[in-house]
Formats: C-alpha cells, sequence, structure tokens
C-alpha cells in the first residue's frame, strides 16, 4: 500500500454533507485503487465516534470482526440503494429496513448544559446492527429525500466519492475542491500548455 493509500486508510473524509454520503466515502480511491478505511472493529468505532453520528459505548460485547463486517455490509447496501436510485432502477430496500428493524431505543427527558430539559433518545446496542441503526436511518431520509438529484458522484475521473450537494446554484462537481476540483484545474492547465 502506497503512502497516500495509508494515509487515506487512517483518515476520515467528511466532506459529503450527509452523513450517510460519509458513511460511503469510507471507501476511496486512492492512486487508482479502492482502498477501505476500514480495517479493524476499531477503525469502524472511530469512524463513528469522529462523526458524531452515534454514541459509541466505552466498552461493546461485539465478537471480534463483528462489527467490521456489519458495517462494510451496511455500507455496501447503501451504496447499491443510491446507485439504483441515481440510475432510476427499483430500490430493494429489504436489507436497508433489516437495519432499521434492529432499533432499540427510546426517549428520554434529560437536563441539557444551559439547564434546559430536553428529550434525548437512547439506544441499546447488543448487536452491531443496532449500533448501526443511526446510520441505516440516515440512509432512509436520503433515499426519500424529495431532493435526491442533488445526490451526487464525483466528477472527477479518478474519484468514486459521493456528495449531497447544498450549494445555492446546485451546480458542486466535485467532492472537495482542495481533493479533486484543483486535480481537474492543474490537469486541464496541463493539457492546455500542450
Amino acid at each position: 500500500m502506497s503512502d497516500n493509500a495509508t494515509q487515506h486508510a487512517g483518515s476520515a473524509l467528511f466532506i459529503a454533507d450527509h452523513g450517510a454520503l460519509d458513511f460511503l466515502n469510507t471507501v476511496a480511491q486512492v492512486e487508482g485503487q479502492a482502498v477501505d478505511a476500514w480495517q479493524r472493529d476499531d477503525d469502524v468505532k472511530r469512524w463513528l465516534a469522529q462523526s458524531g453520528l452515534v454514541v459509541v459505548p466505552e466498552s461493546l460485547a461485539f465478537a471480534e470482526g463483528e462489527l467490521l463486517r456489519e458495517a462494510r455490509a451496511l455500507r455496501e447496501t447503501i451504496r447499491r440503494l443510491v446507485a439504483q436510485k441515481k440510475a432510476g432502477e427499483p430500490v430493494d430496500t429489504a436489507a436497508l429496513n433489516h437495519y432499521l428493524a434492529c432499533a432499540s431505543s427510546y426517549p428520554q427527558l434529560v437536563e441539557g448544559d444551559d439547564g434546559a430539559l430536553e428529550i434525548t433518545r437512547i439506544y441499546g446496542y447488543q448487536t452491531p446492527a443496532q449500533l448501526l441503526e443511526p446510520i441505516a436511518t440516515l440512509a432512509a431520509s436520503l433515499l426519500s429525500d424529495p431532493h435526491f438529484e442533488r445526490v451526487r458522484e464525483c466528477e472527477h475521473p479518478e474519484c468514486i466519492l459521493w456528495f449531497y450537494d447544498r450549494t445555492k446554484a446546485h451546480r458542486r462537481r466535485w467532492c472537495s475542491m482542495a481533493l479533486c476540483g484543483n486535480r481537474a484545474k492543474v490537469a486541464r492547465f496541463r493539457q492546455q500548455q500542450k
């Protein structure tokens, strides 16, 4: 694995403007190869904690590799569903609905930092699917979004990252200007110099 690939494997990209798409973007293309940022359960736990989408308990009683396997399966389910919907194909929701059905949560009234009362949701995490259910919920909201046309794949030919276009004119083309936008500008400049 090259230095760039190794660097990506240890980093999280939160550039998609939607949590479910950031979840997909844990696989990126580096030097022509797909690189998975998740190699161990700890990688998934770290990503979940960094995302702020799931509160990860200190200790989880999952068998080694179980969370990694389940996270990768959910990621590929979401990727398939997004691709189906983008292509105008029928969307097979059964696999995603499995994750949604795993939810084990209840509302609880808590006192916030400012002393105000607020309702929060408490989750039970007895299985990896239960831990990942909030991601599945985000994916379901993405797939049912009335503005799904704003879900796009980066236009750079060497990129496989997705994003939700929240720009005012809805003309975003790149996963990130710093990553692919600049690469495209440099390539265009070099082509003009020839």
